[in-house]
């Protein structure tokens, strides 16, 4: 038996285990999983450490490092995150709708686990605990596959992890870290799907396409995020800026930050200066169209490439716009279909927005950073799928989980 099939086979194992398992057996396990990361949490760092070392050798950008930077407060909060998953509902047994039929059959559908799911992801070792939390909360086993780049600290949060559900009397197989990082073990997992029921990517667009492109196992595709922020006429320019300030330099390398702004002429003259000044203050380089560029000198001119980027860096696009409809029309030709925002006190404006924007999350007045399983009251998340099959946006409990339908009788044939 290969690597990849033994481990399906315990996936596959632990996925039975754990459809069998209750919730209050899974909600002791998970607050014990928690207070292990924290009590574990200097073996943790340590681990991380390595990681971080690899990657400034290897010259990752800092806004990367950041993404894959674990720190007690990091840990703390992949704990407070599974201790969120305890004080959700369980989905799994709920019978979501029955109807009797007229020849007495009595008919209904049960929220069920998926059963084995795949995550292949990148850098961030969070998600490790945070996929874990919500694959285990919904009775569902988990096989991941993170990066090279944080593969010491993804063994590290996994060993703690099997470990505790060890001695929770659980099966360990309800997560597995696949720990060979060459891109031929990548390829074969895409295509284990004898052994897994759905394949969850996280990361860039490569990574993305290609797994869509070369998986056999049905995927549902997490999004990159050209987020953007439409400033209207209409807008408080005070609540504009500090609403680009925190979208854009809270987090540079998160899909939910904002990479590009649009602005209606009319308020262009006004707020640009001022978004400028802020920015500044963080070295965000700003790249505009000709309008943006020859009201702010200290603008770089953009080209067409600048306008579907995500960055993930200290840089963001500006284009001017003469109204709405043209807003709108830029934003849907060139976003990822993750975050969109519109800053506006025209409600009319407010509602066209909403409603003709094609994104998993459309804000009014709120920065796109709220994007977030945790922010959303999910407790975590698997990931923001930008699809419109089975799930999109912030991927909670819900979307790991499908249904049966249950047929009760009393000796009806047909």
């Amino acid at each position: 038996m290969g690597y990849l099939e033994e481990i399906g086979v315990k996936a596959k194992e632990a996925a039975s285990f754990m459809n069998r398992t209750g919730v209050t057996k899974k909600n002791e396990a998970l607050v014990a999983v928690a207070n292990a990361l924290r009590a574990n949490a200097k073996d943790l760092i340590e681990a991380n450490a390595i990681d971080i070392a690899n990657a400034q050798e290897n010259g990752m950008k800092e806004s990367l490092v950041d993404r894959l930077r674990l720190t007690e407060e990091r840990i703390d909060g992949m704990a407070v995150g599974l201790e969120q998953i305890v004080g959700l509902e369980d989905p799994i047994g709920e019978v979501i709708s029955t109807k009797v039929r007229p020849n007495g059959l009595q008919i209904g559908q049960k929220r069920v686990p998926l059963g084995v799911i795949g995550i292949i992801y990148e850098s961030r070792p969070n998600v490790t605990a945070d996929a874990f939390g919500l694959c285990f909360k919904t009775g569902n086993a988990v096989i991941l596959r993170g990066g090279s780049d944080a593969i010491h600290s993804n063994k590290a949060i996994v060993k703690v992890i099997q470990e505790t559900l060890k001695q929770c009397g659980i099966s360990e197989y309800a997560i597995q870290l696949i720990e060979k990082t060459d891109r031929e073990t990548a390829t074969e997992f895409m295509r284990l799907n004898q052994y897994v029921d759905v394949l969850i990517p996280r990361g860039g667009a490569g990574l993305i396409k290609t797994i869509v492109e070369n998986s056999t196992i049905p995927v549902i595709e997490t999004g990159t995020g050209n987020c953007h922020i439409f400033v209207d006429e209409s807008a408080d320019m005070n609540m504009a800026v500090d609403i680009i300030e925190n979208a854009k330099t809270q987090r540079y390398g998160v899909c939910n930050a904002c990479e590009s702004l649009v602005i209606h002429k009319n308020i262009a003259k006004e707020v640009l200066p001022l978004i400028q000044e802020r920015l500044a203050k963080h070295q965000v380089e700003i790249r505009g169209d000709k309008e943006a560029c020859a009201i702010c000198s200290e603008f770089v001119a953009a080209t067409e490439e600048d306008w579907g980027t995500e960055y993930l860096d200290a840089i963001i696009s500006v284009r001017i716009v003469n109204d709405i409809d043209e807003a709108i029309a830029h934003i849907n030709r060139y976003n990822t279909k993750h975050s969109e925002a519109i800053i506006t006190k025209d409600y009319a404006n407010s509602m066209t927005f909403l409603n003709e924007i094609d994104a998993a999350a459309v804000y009014v007045n709120a920065s796109t950073r709220f994007t977030d399983g945790f922010e959303f009251g999910f407790g975590a998340e698997i990931g923001i799928s930008t699809q419109k099959l089975h799930a999109r946006g912030p991927m909670g409990l819900l979307a790991l989980t499908t249904t049966k339908y249950i047929i009760m009788g009393d000796g009806q044939i047909r």
